[in-house]
């Protein structure tokens, strides 16, 4: 897993954009994916896991396949 901060969402859309060192160019997130709660807040740290090779949407090549919120 890879821990990532998001950069952006829409609770509307049900998506996010995360961003991690180790994902150059941020990895799209869909709700679908989030482990717990289904929302995701501006500047939130969260485990993930990318997959999706080949996966382009929005300029990221990379889709969560798992997202967990941390907690404090």
């Amino acid at each position: 897993m890879v821990t990532a901060t998001v950069r952006e969402e829409d609770d509307e859309k049900g998506w996010g954009v995360l961003d991690s060192p180790e994902i150059p160019g941020g990895c799209f997130g869909h709700y679908a994916g989030i482990q717990a709660t289904r929302t995701l807040s501006a500047g939130q740290q969260v485990e993930l896991t990318g997959a999706a090779p080949g996966f382009k949407q929005d300029g990221h090549d990379c889709r969560a396949v798992r997202i967990v919120p941390r907690t404090a």
